[in-house]
């Protein structure tokens, strides 16, 4: 089987977007690939976060990937800060990488387009990010469209470790996702629906009440041609929409787009809205059955003596090979 890996940061609460864009299609591709996911809470830190609320955001984390579907006996499932590995390779790569390829980074980029305080681990994130991967050998890694630029980055990392030391990584391919990849806020769909949206209202988490979710999707922003049609550039609240509907439902766009022919925004919103509540429903309830006990606790052990080993020798050979160490092992 080829390898897949992905990390998601438990920074604040899961969203529907973090759900269809990130969590649901690692259901179906658990059963194609062998599958690595770690919780990314090393790079948590690059912002301040409450203890408290950084522990629940966690745990809420790993019980919702299971809760979506995902089969710890079929999936390595981790915490990143359970594998040392990953920050001692993060050093080492670190020190191939330029300060102008870090410049260029899309978060580094935009926080310092805001004149924002930013810490060093903003700039120097992505390094962190080329371990993560290239520990592993993954074939693929599942980004959005605008998080491309962290596999390029790390591609041109592999190859040039490789060149300088013999061959070393694998070169991941990233995959992305034709529908879903990035879902939009429900009151600007200029924007990605996010975690950190202090509003919330066009934010819909997916442990909230199921009634103000449907509510959200009701009073989410469309236009005023009342036309049910995807065009994402000129129409881009309903083609927002048309992408949630298409990925819970399972239909393609083009048959919501003519089950839908000749009715209005009202009757699209009112049947998506209830779709996602059963979505919700049935999430919530497995939920609360994952996060009694021990279960959390002992899947993540698991998943961590799985990762270990590989963690282990692949730094290893790196070590050898850059010279960090004298003896053999």
């Amino acid at each position: 089987m080829k390898r897949m890996l992905s990390g998601i940061k438990p920074t604040g609460r899961v969203t529907l977007g973090n759900y269809i864009g990130a969590i649901k299609p690692f259901v179906s591709y658990q059963d194609e690939y062998e599958m690595f996911i770690f919780i990314a809470n090393l790079h948590s830190m690059t912002i301040y976060q409450e203890p408290k609320e950084l522990r629940q955001n966690t745990k809420d984390l790993i019980a919702l990937y299971i809760a979506a579907g995902l089969d710890p006996e079929k999936v390595t499932l981790f915490l990143q800060s359970d594998v040392l590995e990953h920050a001692q390779l993060g050093w080492y790569l670190g020190c191939m990488v330029s300060m102008g390829e870090l410049s260029r980074m899309t978060q580094y980029k935009d926080k310092a387009s805001k004149n924002e305080v930013i810490g060093a681990g903003i700039f120097n994130y992505p390094s962190l990010m080329n371990a993560d991967i290239l520990m592993y050998d993954p074939d693929y890694v599942p980004v959005g469209e605008d998080q491309k630029q962290h596999v390029e980055l790390c591609r041109d990392v592999a190859e040039r470790f490789n060149s300088r030391y013999s061959e070393t990584f694998k070169l991941p391919e990233p995959l992305i996702a034709k529908v879903g990849g990035r879902i939009m806020d429900l009151q600007n769909p200029t924007k990605k629906m996010s975690k950190s949206d202090e509003a919330g209202k066009g934010t819909i988490y997916i442990l909230d009440d199921i009634n103000v979710s449907k509510k959200k999707i009701k009073s989410a922003v469309t236009d005023s041609d009342g036309h049910i049609h995807y065009d994402p550039q000129n129409k881009p609240g309903i083609s927002n929409l048309l992408e949630i509907y298409s990925i819970l439902s399972g239909k393609t766009i083009e048959d919501i787009e003519k089950e839908y022919d000749g009715k209005g925004y009202g009757e699209f919103k009112t049947d998506l809205a209830e779709i996602v509540g059963a979505e919700l429903e049935n999430i919530q309830a497995r939920y609360k059955e994952i996060t009694t006990g021990s279960y959390l606790d002992d899947v993540l052990e698991a998943g961590a003596n799985k990762a270990r080993p590989i963690a282990r020798k692949k730094l290893a050979k790196v070590e050898r090979k850059i010279g960090i160490t004298i003896k053999k092992r």
